[in-house]
Parts: structure tokens; sequence; C-alpha cells
């Protein structure tokens, strides 16, 4: 099962990065950083996956492309935020970590202003004037 390697792989990488934390920081920062990019890049597979089973989906039940598209979109600004702050917080830096964290919601919200006005004048239009 690929949780368990990946689960093995953090556990293994924890410990090694309290052992060198103590000698080098700097290089079990480095550690940390690296395996958790060899995490992401053997995720990277099963996201694809994911998109491919998604964009499936919304073929047969004909939803609109531009929906899709900027769903997944924000889908990727979360997790790729997300992720960066991570390493932020990694390297104790919790300020850094934080702004990374609000430009992931702004660029987020930016994306999703488009649906918001589709639905709210879908909703006007609903509405007896």
């Amino acid at each position: 099962m690929d949780i368990i390697q990946i689960v093995g792989i953090g556990l293994m990488t924890t410990i090694l990065a309290v052992i060198l934390r103590e000698q080098k920081a700097q290089f079990a920062f480095l550690l940390v950083v690296i395996v958790g990019l060899f995490i992401f890049m053997f995720l990277l597979d099963k996201i694809v996956q994911i998109v491919d089973m998604i964009r499936r989906l919304a073929q047969h039940t004909e939803l609109n492309n531009i929906f899709l598209e900027t769903i997944l979109k924000i889908i990727g600004i979360a997790y790729i935020a997300e992720f960066g702050a991570q390493i932020a917080r990694d390297a104790g830096e919790e300020g850094i970590a934080a702004k990374i964290e609000l430009a992931g919601k702004v660029f987020i919200l930016v994306m999703a202003i488009p649906i918001i006005m589709i639905i709210v004048e879908t909703v006007l239009k609903l509405l007896p004037i």
C-alpha cells in the first residue's frame, strides 16, 4: 500500500531530522524539504488520476468546463499554499507560513469571484422583481 510507504518514509525522516537537528539544524531542514518534495512528486500521479476522473465525470454530466477548470485550479492553489506554508513552518518561520496561507486564500477568492457572480445572477433571475 502506498500510504504505508509514505508514512514509513515520513516517520524515518522525522527520526533522522530530530537526530540531525541537534548537530546540524540546516541539514535537518534540508532533509525535511527534500523528503517533502519527494512525497509530493510521489503523489502527482495520484493527483493526475483524480483530475482525469473528475474531467470524465464532468463530461458525462455535461458540466460547464469553466466551472470544472476553476474548481480544479482552486483545489491546486489550496494544496500548493498548504505545502509551502508547511515548509515555512518546518523552517520555524510561522510569519512567512501565515503570509503564504493568506496569499493562497486571496488567490482562491480571485478565482471564485466569477462563479460567485454567476450564482448571484442566477438567483436574481429567479427572484420576482
